[in-house]
């Protein structure tokens, strides 16, 4: 038999190197995000024009293609499960024509309507290059994200995480080279430079789809001989195997549409609601610190997280295409109990450290500690519905996490209706930080319904000490020996920066000691995590790890 180039990777290999690659796509975004936010002439001001436009954009970009990739791999995993190659090629041609022209149609809606979506719907009429700047990629996004959900489906995710990373690797050099170049054309002004910005994101996904394009010709002939040698290949009509697509990727994407719309939320009604008590000006660079630096830092850990959420669609469909109930088992619980180990540490270090983190950061935009530390506790929410989220589309639940984020949304609305305009020195969560606490409420009403369900569909049982005590011991342990040392270090050492880099240094270690020390990983898992059986051996010599 011939050997295949196209390898399926273990579920926890695969994830590991997605995690490897959206840890690099974040470090890289935190990049193009201080160059941006300390540049002479953008700052906070140049943020709230390029995330607002960014935002509508997104919202383009989830119509099109937000669940294509995760509906497409789902599909594609279950055809390959039963060796019906066939069937799974048929599956991606007939995807990538159907969001190619809806991706196409979004990108010339975008173009038309920049001016009428900027100055009626945002009120930021500086927004409107950024959205022309913006409107092609959306075209590139689509037909991109379909040849990633064929290999994802495969359980060959090296393609999304090599494309992830070259696409933000681009986005931040051309950011900066195009800033810079708009900067000395334009006088430094910021409309120019933030459309700018979003060129720069136009032209990496072009440069991404070459990428991927490029890889799925060096492997048309594998793809050929798999086809020929297909098994259980059931005939099935266009219509019916766009009807299937449709039928997963709808749902996937309203999922992603609320998700947008929660972002949008923020765009159109934090300006808004803070005009009743500030200028317009100051209302945006309100909106600029919280939708640029604070949701930069925010979402970083959804970096570390993404991959356990790419990653189980297609492990838990091909798993239930051939009744491995075990398997989904184990493979949730576990991805439950890293979200879980990842979202609490970030959570509670960055309400420890916000005001050191943004001063060490944004030296020349050091406000907003207190929104930022607010947004900290939507974290271990928005990491475990992005787990749970994906195991539920693995399973078959397709509208759940819609219709959980969508009551978490509708949550939100009013809550940012009501607090926003309450100025802050009246009411604590008022102005920007009712925003930001507006959205951890989402979050958390999102996965209270999300487990719920997930918890009766495969009677999930998880131990309440293993996931929840041990892991807020470790993170109370880590916090109070990492401040200290940090306001101990602050006293000895001339250097703020220098104290906030080793105080979080120290926090990371005192961490995953505690981790060690409380033995929250069994054997098993540690033989599941990629090179964890010589962490194992390691701890098990010195008797620091040993049976429970």
């Amino acid at each position: 038999m011939r050997k295949k180039r196209i390898e399926k990777e273990s579920f926890m290999k695969g994830v590991f190197v997605l995690m490897v690659s959206q840890i690099l796509v974040k470090i890289l975004g935190v990049v193009y995000k201080l160059y941006l936010t300390n540049r002479e002439g953008f700052g906070d001001k140049g943020n709230a024009i390029y995330s607002s436009g960014f935002q509508i954009y997104a919202l383009f970009l989830t119509v099109s293609s937000i669940g294509v990739p995760n509906a497409v791999s789902k599909l594609i995993s279950e055809k390959v499960a039963i060796g019906d190659h066939k069937g799974a090629y048929k599956i991606f041609k007939i995807a990538l024509i159907t969001f190619g022209l809806l991706g196409f149609a979004c990108s010339v809606i975008l173009f038309l309507g920049a001016k009428t979506i900027s100055q009626s719907f945002l009120q930021i009429p500086e927004a409107e290059l950024t959205l022309v700047a913006l409107s092609p990629s959306i075209f590139f996004v689509s037909i991109s994200c379909v040849i990633k959900g064929y290999f994802n489906g495969r359980e060959n995710l090296k393609v999304t995480a090599n494309s992830q990373t070259l696409e933000q690797l681009f986005k931040t050099i051309l950011s900066i080279i195009l800033v810079e170049i708009v900067s000395i054309a334009s006088g430094v002004d910021t409309t120019i430079m933030a459309a700018g910005a979003n060129l720069a994101t136009t032209l990496a996904t072009i440069l991404c789809f070459s990428y991927l394009y490029r890889y799925y010709k060096s492997f048309k002939k594998e793809i050929a001989w798999e086809i020929k040698n297909t098994v259980n290949h059931q005939p099935t009509r266009i219509r019916r195997t766009l009807k299937e697509i449709l039928s997963v990727s709808i749902p996937m994407s309203i999922t992603g549409i609320m998700g947008t719309i929660n972002k949008n939320i923020d765009s159109m009604t934090v300006v808004r609601g803070l005009k009743t008590f500030l200028s317009e000006e100051m209302a945006k660079i309100e909106y600029g610190i919280l939708s640029g630096k604070v949701d930069t830092l925010v979402t970083l850990p959804m970096s570390f997280n993404m991959a356990f959420a790419t990653a189980l669609v297609p492990s838990i469909s091909s798993a239930k295409a051939v009744g491995d109930i075990a398997t989904i088992r184990k493979r949730v619980s576990f991805s439950i109990l890293i979200t879980i180990l990842i979202g609490l540490p970030f959570m509670v270090g960055m309400i420890l450290f916000a005001e050191p983190i943004l001063k060490l950061l944004f030296p020349n935009a050091t406000s907003g500690s207190f929104i930022y530390q607010i947004s900290c506790l939507s974290i271990i929410f928005i990491v475990l519905e992005q787990t749970i989220c994906g195991t539920l589309h693995g399973l078959g639940k397709m509208m759940l996490p819609a219709i959980s984020l969508g009551v978490g949304v509708i949550v939100k609305l009013i809550l940012n209706l009501l607090l926003i305009p309450i100025n802050p020195q009246e009411f604590i969560l008022g102005g920007t930080a009712g925003a930001a606490f507006a959205t951890a409420v989402c979050h958390m009403v999102s996965v209270i319904i999300q487990f719920y369900v997930l918890k009766r569909e495969i009677r999930l049982k998880l131990d309440y000490k293993k996931f929840v005590i041990k892991p807020f011991i470790a993170v109370i342990i880590m916090g109070v020996i990492s401040y200290q040392s940090y306001l101990f270090l602050l006293s000895r050492i001339a250097s703020s920066k220098l104290s906030t880099i080793l105080g979080l240094g120290i926090a990371v270690i005192i961490y995953l000691i505690m981790l060690v020390i409380l033995k929250v990983f069994s054997e098993e898992e540690y033989h599941m995590i990629p090179y964890g059986k010589k962490f194992y051996d390691f701890f098990k010599k010195p008797r620091l790890y040993g049976k429970r």
